[in-house]
């Protein structure tokens, strides 16, 4: 029988040979990108080691690489491969690996909104059968792809609701590093847009004209403008919510004034350069529920408001004062041409909506099950792509009737949600809930002039918003019952 020193010395060889073996394979790699992939595996394998040992890791380290990451070039897509659905998928294991932690008691006292979410992704699921019917299995894939991200919003709400908590874990602490990563984010945007770098992987072609010709709106990281300037509008009221807690309650804010007042200005201004109107429009109605919810003085609200556009304003205008003058003239010209040429002010969206109705009047059996979420703008089904540009218009064409009507009910059960968190003794619960609230009445109104729920990469972050609102309303109450 062979001694046991007999038996260590291959043993002992197989790690400098998986070396040597690694080593070559690096060198024999041809180009600079298949070389880190050769070499990948190591520090994601540390990284995710040292994500699945805390339960909300995995959480801070998805919202880093979805808000400041752009997609990595490959030709996967129209915008390109991303390494944010991968660290969902490691959340999904840390989530299956610590089922033993989930609090269901959670989950039934939200039962009616987790219900709604299940629902609605499972009606985006099965739409998928009608995407192949219509389009064809390379547009239904697509399909299917979107639908599986916007199930990572789901999941975030899901764990952030129920899931594991490291004890002592404080929600405020996680949303001052939300707000980090967004200002870092928005702060990008802005220079983005200043020095015209190049454009990530995939990104909209939205420009804006000037004299000196085409000049690409500010996008940041995202995929096109749009996205980036409800970025903004959601940190915008995220600030507004901070900077005027409850009487009694100054010791419970979760950002000083002297960061919220940089945060205002770089957030408006990065909002401007996206040049997205209906941005301004959803801050302009969270502000409005705002002042109706906590009941504080107009005037210094409107003074705030006030003082922050137009230091942005300023700003804009000193660094890009051409930008900034066809920006004006734009704003305030969509105003004066509304009433006698919505059509143009809208960017084309009435004749888009139009060929849509005819669609459905032509077709009326559409209405029951819809085309496939998410076909419309790459299916020739309707004899060319269109752009909805209208979420509730989409889901009515794409998933019929019932799509719409879940998806109707969940955006009510979403402000009912946020409603009772805001009117929450819990100074925690009040600010999450109002947040949510006030950014949610007008992401309603933004979503009449756009396709809000294929914003993948911030929708996760309005539902942990969502999500810890409701937690911790329901942590209070259970605190206040026992």
């Amino acid at each position: 029988m062979p001694s046991v020193s007999a038996l260590s010395g291959p043993k002992r060889a197989i790690g400098p040979a998986l070396v040597g073996i690694w080593s070559a394979a690096v060198g024999l790699a041809p180009t600079p990108q298949s070389k880190l992939l050769v070499l990948a595996p190591i520090p994601l394998g540390a990284v995710a080691w040292w994500t699945m040992l805390r339960p909300e890791r995995w959480l801070a380290l998805y919202f880093f690489c979805s808000l400041l990451l752009p997609p990595l070039p490959f030709p996967i897509g129209n915008a390109g491969i991303h390494v944010a659905p991968l660290v969902a998928l490691l959340g999904l294991l840390a989530g299956t690996l610590r089922f033993a932690e989930w609090r269901t008691e959670a989950l039934s006292q939200s039962r009616r909104l987790v219900s709604l979410f299940a629902f609605f992704f499972l009606v985006l699921l099965v739409s998928v059968a009608f995407a192949a019917i219509y389009s064809g299995w390379g547009v239904a894939l697509e399909s299917l792809a979107r639908v599986f991200l916007f199930g990572i919003g789901v999941y975030v709400f899901i764990y952030t609701l129920a899931g594991p908590r490291e004890e002592g874990s404080d929600s405020f602490a996680f949303a001052r590093l939300l707000f980090w990563i967004a200002l870092a984010g928005a702060i990008f945007g802005c220079v983005d847009f200043y020095f015209q770098l190049p454009a990530p992987a995939g990104y909209a072609a939205q420009y804006v004209w000037l004299a000196k010709g085409a000049v690409r709106r500010a996008q940041g990281l995202f995929y096109e403008a749009s996205t980036l300037g409800n970025f903004c509008a959601f940190f915008l009221t995220m600030i507004l919510v901070a900077a005027f807690p409850p009487a009694g309650r100054r010791s419970q804010c979760v950002l000083s004034r002297l960061v919220l007042i940089p945060g205002l200005l770089i957030f408006t201004s990065a909002l401007i350069l996206s040049a997205s109107r209906a941005s301004i429009v959803t801050v302009i109605v969270a502000s409005c529920a705002f002042l109706y919810m906590r009941r504080v003085a107009v005037k210094r609200v409107l003074i705030t408001i006030g003082f922050s556009l137009a230091a942005a304003a300023a700003v804009v205008s000193l660094i890009l004062p051409e930008f900034f003058s066809h920006y004006r003239t734009r704003t305030f010209g969509s105003l004066q041409y509304l009433r006698s040429a919505p059509d143009s002010v809208l960017s084309g969206r009435l004749t888009h909506w139009s060929r849509l109705a005819d669609f459905l009047l032509q077709h009326p059996w559409h209405v029951l099950f819809g085309i496939g979420y998410k076909t419309l703008p790459y299916t020739t089904y309707l004899g060319a792509p269109v752009v909805a540009d209208n979420t509730f218009l989409s889901l009515l064409i794409e998933t019929g009737i019932l799509g719409l009507a879940v998806f109707i009910l969940l955006n009510g059960a979403i402000l009912r949600t946020a409603f009772r968190a805001a009117r929450s003794s819990s100074g925690r619960a009040s600010f999450f809930g109002l947040w949510i609230f006030c950014f949610w009445c007008g992401e309603l109104v933004q979503m009449l002039s756009g396709d809000l729920i294929t914003y993948w990469r911030v929708l996760p972050v309005y539902f942990w918003v969502l999500a810890t609102a409701a937690r911790e309303s329901s942590d209070r109450a259970g605190a206040g019952f026992h």
